[in-house]
């Protein structure tokens, strides 16, 4: 097993903060239950090659403090088994905790393609459809291993062996609902470009699994009603998988999953996943499509009643109308976003509307990519699991990031941790210049180092601004502490009618602007520029908005050099008339703070009167 490694850097999101689960090199899906003896069980699947190879096989391992350690893994299948993949548990009343999973049963050691392409060799996501059980709490489990009989659908007879082989795999959490639980699969048509050329989501549903004690005896049906899965929304791509379904507090279903289309789909069912709304790209409570590519994205109910969506925040018809989407869809899974959400009421019943998402996982290295995350609740505290696939780890979500996504629909006050300079305006224009406070430092020598290299703080800084131009023409500086050098800050116009944030340390420049679209001549706007120095992000949120590229652009974030030392540069700030306020903090805000300040009034309040001194 690999030796569980630690770090020390400066950002608890970054994915090296994490624990690690340990495996023997390839790592996928740590998903995790509580057992009635207090513990935590993981389930992974494991193997000393790569993802898909041979000796693929699926552990479990127990932590009794919150996944810091964890104990030697056991088996669920052999090593020098068939492979055996891809697995989720459940925990039914009685403590017994099933577990699910692809088991290549029949040794099948090549995949026709349905385009003629040379087989794939890789044969993890074929076979049978199994389960195991464990009446120890995962210390060890059934030596039986179960089939869970699965309906053919139109795109199983109408695979390259017509039904009589099926592909398939699972990464969705288990729901119960009204006695019964359900178990997520994920249907594979054709083999082809992109390894999973066309996929459909269906749901197993078993009405005594809960009470059953003979697992010989557990009944299950395959849902929806019909001939076809959950497909992407009418004209969409031919890839829907990995659905990942909650179950909201009136009972309905609500079900999301990724596509190749450059955004998630999500469909809800108000009779038990017997049929479905028609699918839909998510949105955001304010209207927008949400953007996201081919990667796991998932949905949980808290135990507060509301909710959280992990996903990647990109996409859009840059993946969608891309000619290889397939295949590219798969990247830039880097970094990792959250966002809130909370249940309303529809004239069809409950839905969800979510927040507009924070940054919660990154790594430096923007070609890493974690995924398949599971979420925890411990003791009030909420933990998520990731694998980058060569190391699965346990992360502790910091509580303000997530009160500030609950909050985020209501939020209207200005954040004050951090704040350096604060120039209200009060309705009028500001001063033409005044002294610029000091930014922070990114990035300094570490005299602990024998060769004196590198320490990044993982700091940031936020440019707060109300401003009004007459016009937009480009190169209009809103605020300017540049030197003669060009060393300094600049927040400006561009040529593509938006604003622009220059960050120079005299050895580098960078920029990046808001979206395109936004600013209109003549109309007030509020602008947030974040430069996060952890995942090294600049992000923009305009009049309350957290710009995400739309139509204009894949990524509305942007990404500067980790080589940038900061943005200080002469000892005075140069103002636009054009401001009509101004903040500056010494920390990257997050965005619910920024839609907080964009919703707070922008006139300074008055001071409140201190305590009397009179006799």
């Amino acid at each position: 097993m690999k030796a569980v490694r630690t770090a020390a850097i400066p950002d608890p999101r970054h994915i090296a903060n994490g624990w690690e689960i340990p495996t023997e090199s390839y790592s996928d899906q740590p998903y995790i239950v509580r057992t009635d003896d207090g513990a935590w069980l993981c389930c992974v699947t494991t193997g000393a090659g790569h993802e898909g190879a041979p000796g693929q096989h699926v552990v479990s391992l127990r932590s009794t403090d919150c996944g810091r350690t964890w104990s030697p893994p056991v088996d669920v299948e052999p090593v020098n088994g068939p492979e055996a993949s891809y697995a989720v548990m459940l925990k039914v009343p009685s403590g017994r905790i099933y577990i699910v999973y692809n088991h290549n049963t029949d040794r099948v050691t090549e995949v026709a393609c349905h385009d003629g392409r040379a087989p794939y060799r890789r044969v993890d996501s074929l076979g049978h459809f199994v389960f195991k059980f464990s009446d120890d709490h995962g210390r060890s489990w059934s030596a039986r291993r179960y089939d869970i009989p699965v309906r053919l659908f139109a795109c199983d007879r109408e695979n390259v062996y017509g039904g009589a082989l099926c592909f398939f795999w699972n990464v969705g959490r288990p729901v119960v609902h009204d006695g019964a639980a359900y178990v997520s699969l994920h249907k594979v048509g054709r083999m082809g470009e992109g390894f999973f050329a066309q996929s459909e989501g269906v749901l197993l549903k078993s009405d005594n699994l809960l009470t059953e004690a003979d697992p010989g005896r557990v009944r299950w049906e395959t849902l929806p009603d019909g001939d076809i899965g959950l497909r992407t929304p009418p004209g969409g791509g031919p890839v829907s998988e990995e659905q990942s379904t909650c179950v909201l507090s009136d009972g309905a279903f609500h079900v999301v999953y990724r596509s190749i289309d450059g955004y998630p789909v999500e469909a809800y069912s108000r009779d038990g996943g017997h049929t479905w709304t028609t699918p839909r790209y998510r949105r955001y409570a304010d209207g927008r499509l949400m953007k996201h590519p081919r990667a796991a994205n998932f949905a949980w109910r808290c135990e507060n009643g509301k909710y959280l969506y992990w996903f990647h925040n990109h996409g859009g018809v840059f993946i969608g109308k891309h000619p290889r989407a397939a295949g590219i869809a798969y990247d830039d899974r880097n970094p990792v976003w959250l966002c809130g959400g909370e249940e309303v009421d529809t004239p069809d019943g409950r839905e969800i509307r979510w927040s507009q998402p924070e940054v919660v996982l990154y790594d430096d290295d923007t070609y890493v990519r974690m995924s398949y995350p599971d979420l925890v609740e411990e003791g009030g505290r909420l933990y998520l699991t990731e694998t980058q696939k060569d190391i699965a780890r346990v992360h502790e979500v910091e509580p303000a990031l997530l009160a500030g996504l609950w909050g985020q629909f209501s939020v209207a006050e200005v954040a004050q941790d951090g704040l350096l300079l604060d120039l209200p305006g009060d309705g009028a224009a500001l001063p033409r210049e005044v002294a610029m406070p000091a930014l922070p430092v990114f990035l300094e020598r570490d005299g602990t180092r024998a060769d004196f290299g590198t320490r990044d703080l993982r700091r940031g800084f936020t440019v707060e601004v109300r401003f009004d131009f007459a016009d937009l023409s480009p190169g209009q500086p809103l605020l300017d502490s540049r030197d003669a050098a060009g060393q300094g800050l600049a927040v400006q116009t561009t040529a593509r009618d938006t604003v622009e944030i220059v960050l120079n340390d005299g050895r580098t420049e960078n920029r990046w602007d808001c979206d395109p679209g936004l600013l209109q001549p003549g109309r007030s706007h509020h602008l947030v520029a974040i430069v996060d120095g952890g995942p090294k992000l600049i992000l923009f949120v305009v009049d309350g908005r957290l710009c995400d590229g739309g139509e204009y652009r894949q990524f509305g974030w942007g990404r500067f050099s980790p080589n940038l030392r900061g943005a200080n540069g002469g000892p005075a700030l140069r103002l636009s008339t054009a401001l009509r306020g101004l903040r500056l903090y010494n920390r990257a805000l997050r965005v619910s703070e920024a839609i907080g300040n964009s919703r707070a009034p922008s006139r300074r309040p008055p001071t409140p009167a201190g305590p009397s001194t009179a006799p």
